[in-house]
């Protein structure tokens, strides 16, 4: 069943013009009803975040309209969570902390050489490889915990506490909460879940305007771009194309999962058999595909549920969206693309619900789809918060 009822067409309007608000609130310890010091309370994935007072209160000012989740975390206490829409009027909170059940962790024992190997691997898949990546340091690596196994070619972390990362590109110090993160060598998947926060780095005047500069490089063609696009009806004046897309999976090349476990096990032990899983491997993974033109407007794809500050991305296939304003760096050998189309940034959106809902930041809120070609590419180097605006989004 859906989660709520939308309309079959919404008319699009410029954004509302809702100005910033505040949250303010308290924080108490469930079964003393005091007060809790120093508990960090921020929004997650983005700029806005403090600790409380003594007395457990706290303020968030400024913050702009849009669906937000609201974390508490705190040594001691169960993370609480909960989500904010912030709209027209000041939100206050009443936020009751449950104390934590302390379980003592599995004990890995493992080698200083195996931790480096697994942290460099870590790095790789949680960070990324971009140019901004290169300008990445991580502030507190031993906290996490890694685990690597060899028998499904799995490697895991978490963090207990921030991760601080200090992104010197873009001109951040991120702090994540890492919930888990997996890495299958079998199914070449990454998937991860997670608390962030963002703070400005301090620098001078020059370094400020040229991480200004990288964060509109960031932000422009990204898929938050593109939601916010999408909701203002700007996709020809933002520089995005999208189409109706149809493919299906070739059902003569095996399962990803079975080509990775073949191509280790043959691997210095058997040429022929590996050299025959190499072909595998390169044969495309989907096959009839078809771009249906002319393309979509927003009016195709977008509704509006009855939820204030929410909209509703809807298609039948994938969708495949063009940013017609930056060429593509990188080959994505199972990446479609027509040869009467210039080599623009491209991605296909795969939905495993009917609808993905996302606000007016342009963040899903729910119901995660999954990303191919260009955004499959963006990692935390190239993470901007859900609250940026670029520059000169006009001129752009």
């Amino acid at each position: 069943m859906q989660r709520c009822l939308y309309t079959a067409i919404i008319l699009l309007v410029l954004p509302f013009a809702v100005s910033a608000q505040t949250i303010t609130g308290k924080v108490v310890s469930a079964p003393s009803k005091t007060g809790v010091a120093k508990a960090s309370v921020f929004l997650n994935n983005a700029t806005f975040g403090t600790a409380t007072e003594d007395d457990g209160t706290f303020s968030l000012r400024g913050v702009k309209p849009g669906q937000y989740d609201l974390i508490v975390s705190v040594i001691g206490f169960e993370e609480y969570t909960q989500k904010v829409q912030v709209g027209s009027t000041p939100i206050n909170l009443n936020i009751s902390l449950t104390p934590k059940v302390m379980m003592m962790r599995e004990v890995i024992i493992s080698s200083n050489a195996d931790w480096k190997k697994n942290f460099e691997q870590f790095k790789k898949e949680f960070i990324g490889t971009t140019e901004n990546a290169k300008y990445c340091r991580i502030d507190n690596p031993r906290i996490l915990n890694l685990m690597y196994t060899r028998k499904t070619q799995m490697l895991e972390a978490s963090t207990d506490e921030f991760l601080v990362m200090e992104n010197e590109a873009l001109g951040y110090r991120v702090k994540f909460l890492l919930k888990e993160f997996t890495s299958s060598g079998l199914t070449n998947t990454i998937t991860y879940a997670g608390r962030a926060l963002f703070e400005d780095l301090p620098g001078t005047a020059a370094q400020k305007q040229k991480w200004k500069e990288k964060r509109d490089e960031a932000y422009y063609g990204s898929a938050r771009h593109f939601y916010r696009s999408l909701y203002k009806n700007r996709l020809t004046q933002e520089g995005f194309m999208i189409y109706d897309f149809n493919r299906a999976i070739d059902p003569n090349r095996p399962p990803e999962a079975l080509i990775r476990k073949k191509l280790k096990a043959f691997q210095m032990v058997n040429r022929d058999s590996i050299r025959y899983w190499m072909q595998k491997d390169a044969m495309p993974k989907w096959y009839k595909e078809r771009l249906t033109k002319p393309a979509l407007t927003a009016y195709d794809v977008l509704r509006k549920p009855k939820e204030e500050g929410l909209f509703v991305l809807t298609f039948p296939n994938f969708l495949y969206v063009v940013y017609t304003k930056k060429h593509e760096t990188e080959d994505f050998k199972d990446l479609y693309r027509p040869l009467d189309m210039e080599n623009f940034e491209t991605s296909v959106i795969t939905l495993f619900t009917p609808a993905v809902y996302f606000d007016l930041n342009g963040t899903v809120v729910a119901d995660s789809p999954l990303y191919e070609g260009t955004w499959s590419k963006s990692k935390l180097a190239n993470l901007l918060p859900v609250d940026y605006e670029p520059s000169d989004p006009i001129k752009n």
